[in-house]
């Protein structure tokens, strides 16, 4: 009885080894925890990988947004390494715009807004700092090309400015075939081109006229991107606007009928990039106004106007001041909450009204 007992314990322990295994010949439960273990392990190192180049994208888009500080426009000029006379009439202006281009360039990150990947794409930011900053200098191009390089309108035009014209007005947001550095790039050669004809004492096939109507015209060019600037800014709490457009003329006229009065407001996700657009621009034109205030010394001084432009240095130089709130912030009206776009329209509309005032000094006689 004894043995049978136990005989029957033994039978009831564990299955019969004789019996197939549920998965299959050659499969134990061991084979089961390795292979779970394993999935497991893969699925943790990718997470960990995405992890860091999440984190790696992320400090490299904040790294990508700071703005570029000011340059010295003399050291800048000096440093462009031109063999001739950087003492002629126009070299510190036209190595100062060359500078602006190269630096829209060769920022840390480079040139963003055709960017396909991260973290290039998800700013928005700095290219429309680039935006603005291009603006500047797609005017001032022009202004070489019309104005500048030409003592009439019977003269003819340069051939570097002509080409560097078309360059810097190619797409801005094309990545491939060309790509929008590629062209840049090749602007800023031709602007070097220029600049070493002006250099060269030999040679007289390029010229820099510092004369008042000239610089009016690039006045002309700064005055109507401020203009606009500062209504973009301003409209970013919404204003209720009355129709201007023929004001001034009785028999004025215009292509289609506009309402007597429309609600103006910038939507609340360009908010930001307005912001930075105006920043950019006047980043450009800061500098380009100090290097003016040198090559159009005689010309100021004759007008007395030199403090003028002095003035609307000093009106835009805040507009560089750091902004220490994460975000552009809409406060209305006389509320809690700052409205940065706001003090920034009132820098520029300052700005704005002194280049009036200096263009009509300059057309006194």
């Amino acid at each position: 009885m004894n043995w049978k007992f136990w005989q029957r314990r033994d039978d009831t322990i564990g299955p019969d080894p004789t019996e197939a295994h549920p998965l299959g010949e050659g499969f134990s439960s061991g084979d089961t925890a390795g292979g779970d273990s394993s999935a497991s392990g893969l699925f943790k190192g990718m997470i960990t990988v995405a992890a860091i180049y999440l984190l790696a994208t992320l400090a490299l888009g904040i790294w990508w947004s700071q703005e570029p500080d000011r340059f010295d426009i003399e050291t800048a000029a000096r440093e462009l390494g031109q063999s001739g006379d950087t003492n002629v009439t126009g070299y510190l202006t036209t190595a100062t715009t060359i500078t602006v281009a190269k630096t829209l360039l060769e920022k840390p990150g480079g040139y963003l807004t055709n960017d396909l990947f991260a973290p290039g794409i998800w700013l928005d930011n700095m290219p429309s700092w680039e935006m603005g900053a291009l603006t500047m200098l797609r005017d001032t191009a022009r202004v070489y090309r019309n104005d500048f390089s030409r003592s009439q309108s019977q003269s003819a035009e340069n051939p570097n400015l002509a080409e560097a014209e078309g360059k810097f007005f190619f797409d801005n947001n094309s990545w491939f075939l060309p790509d929008t550095e590629g062209e840049y790039k090749a602007g800023i050669v031709y602007f070097q081109n220029y600049l070493g004809q002006l250099s060269d004492q030999s040679a007289n096939d390029a010229q820099f006229y510092a004369r008042s109507d000239n610089l009016q015209a690039w006045l002309a060019a700064m005055d109507t991107r401020l203009g606009s600037l500062s209504q973009r800014l301003s409209a970013s709490v919404g204003k209720r606007q009355l129709d201007t457009s023929l004001a001034g003329d009785a028999n004025a006229s215009q292509s289609t009928a506009t309402p007597v009065e429309q609600m103006v407001q910038t939507p609340w996700l360009e908010i930001d990039n307005v912001f930075y657009e105006a920043r950019g621009f006047t980043w450009a034109l800061l500098h380009v106004l100090e290097a003016v205030e040198n090559d159009f010394g005689e010309v100021l001084d004759k007008k007395a106007a030199r403090v003028s432009v002095r003035q609307i240095i000093r009106e835009l130089e805040p507009t560089q001041e750091t902004l220490w709130s994460p975000m552009v912030l809409n406060g209305d009206g006389f509320g809690l909450v700052s409205n940065h776009s706001l003090i920034m329209a009132s820098h520029i509309s300052r700005a704005n009204a002194a280049i009036i005032d200096l263009r009509a000094l300059l057309a006194q006689g």
